[in-house]
């Protein structure tokens, strides 16, 4: 059998909640679900820092982001790195990315490793895009999700036939400031959608942290965001709930879009007589707040923030419909795909393939842990900087109130903190029993495997004065 396609399809800020094959509450996403009900669902994929930059460096090159080098938003990829799509391109594979990069232009930041780039500057627009292709700036007409699918298609129907691709289409949508287009502008203007059942959270028996954060609905969210002035005499709750309805509405067109066009690409697919040669992948580079909370946004180790959607289907070796339990992170995609292609994945890349998984076995060993930490301490959302560990039970977080700048831990007023939340009781995630004497055993077990885990990965714990 000749090696596969490889279609990996990655949208911004897609929570999994916001997918019918995942028991969404607030949409249908069929063509989504098409993947899903035609290969396997993952339950337990996670993203190792929940911040746009970091995972997308994370799954190019298949290390955390302390090897990596992105950290945070205003880190770029050092393209001279080994990232999986030069390995894919040195084996033989035709390779392009297309849509959203984010780890930077110029020099050794430019995609690297790809035959066809054509990716956006920064974030980029939804209306009237300019894209930077092959490093020359070129502005389209359209809609941003329409035009990187338009793009897609075109490569796929062009390349080589005689050869296997991978392709990266990278949807800038539903990032904020969630702009739809104009077949869905007006979807769902007449229903309410259903409030999450943490949407009213007042963030007691928790770090100040939560508290802290600023990506509160009723409070955070901007005119850009809104659209519109709420209606004259609307307060408290009400207003709230008002907020909510205009965020996650246009939330939720942008997420129809990409559903639309996810249907556009698996056509192609069948038209050009390869979707059962064609591993397909949809993924987002993390989750989203959906009212979770209270909030919008993403940053922390919540669930909502940390699980990332994973789909994918391969005719050839999948089962369909079927579901995965088991946990995988963005560190094994590239050794997933490098699998895939008859490859060895490479030192120093940390992940592990997911192919064992998708055939429908876990091997013995498989993780019970996986490691996460978020660097942007008190950034644009006010999140404090955090590491953390999370098992199928129990989730610790550790927030160390790492101020950028300081150079002792007493130049922050934010003293450290310990999160516990007893996952198979407290699953929204509201209540933590770090204190609690009753699970001292499991404090200590917790933290001996936090550890272990940063010496598996190759991370430093933090100290006073050392980041």
């Amino acid at each position: 059998m000749s090696r596969p396609n490889i279609l990996f399809i990655m949208s911004d800020d897609h929570a999994a909640h916001a997918m019918s094959c995942y028991g969404s509450r607030i949409n249908q996403t069929p063509n989504l679900d098409r993947i899903a009900e035609g290969g396997m669902r993952f339950d337990n994929c996670f993203c190792t820092n929940s911040i746009c930059a970091p995972s997308r460096a994370t799954i190019l090159t298949g290390l955390y982001n302390h090897l990596n080098g992105v950290q945070t938003l205003g880190d770029k990829l050092d393209g001279r790195q080994q990232t999986v799509s030069k390995l894919l391109q040195q084996d033989g594979y035709q390779t392009a990315i297309i849509g959203k990069w984010h780890l930077g232009h110029g020099g050794d930041s430019d995609p690297t490793g790809f035959d066809y780039w054509n990716v956006l500057p920064g974030q980029g627009d939804y209306h009237q895009p300019t894209f930077i292709e092959m490093g020359t700036e070129k502005q389209y007409e359209g809609y941003v999700t329409d035009i990187i699918t338009d793009r897609s298609i075109a490569w796929i129907t062009e390349r080589d036939k005689d050869r296997p691709f991978f392709l990266m289409c990278h949807h800038k949508a539903p990032h904020r400031p969630w702009l739809p287009d104009e077949k869905h502008a007006h979807l769902y203007e007449d229903i309410d959608i259903p409030e999450p059942p943490t949407f009213d959270d007042d963030y007691s028996n928790r770090a100040a942290a939560a508290e802290a954060a600023i990506m509160r609905i009723e409070r955070d969210l901007k005119k850009r965001d809104l659209k519109i002035d709420p209606p004259e005499g609307l307060t408290g709750k009400e207003l709230k709930s008002w907020k909510y309805q205009r965020y996650i509405k246009d939330y939720l067109r942008c997420v129809a879009s990409i559903d639309d066009n996810v249907g556009r690409l698996l056509d192609t697919l069948d038209a050009e007589g390869i979707a059962d040669d064609t591993i397909v992948i949809y993924t987002s580079d993390q989750g989203f707040f959906l009212g979770d909370h209270g909030w919008f946004d993403k940053r922390f180790m919540y669930e909502e923030s940390l699980r990332m959607p994973f789909i994918v289907r391969y005719p050839r070796e999948i089962q369909p419909g079927s579901v995965q339990d088991a946990m995988a992170l963005n560190t094994d995609f590239a050794p997933t795909f490098l699998d895939y292609a008859g490859l060895q994945a490479p030192e120093p890349m940390q992940g592990v393939s997911l192919r064992p998984l998708m055939q429908g076995s876990v091997p013995e060993g498989w993780r019970t842990s996986m490691y996460y930490r978020y660097w942007m301490h008190l950034g644009e959302h006010g999140v404090y900087a955090h590491y953390g560990l999370r098992t199928h039970d129990y989730k610790l977080i550790y927030y160390y109130a790492d101020a950028l700048g300081a150079t002792d831990a007493v130049d922050d007023p934010k003293p450290p903190e310990w999160e516990l939340f007893d996952l198979r009781s407290d699953s929204h995630e509201m209540n933590n029993v770090y204190a609690d004497p009753a699970y001292a055993g499991t404090v200590k077990q917790l933290t001996e495997e936090l550890h272990r885990l940063q010496v598996e990965v190759k991370d430093t714990p933090y100290t006073a004065g050392v980041r």
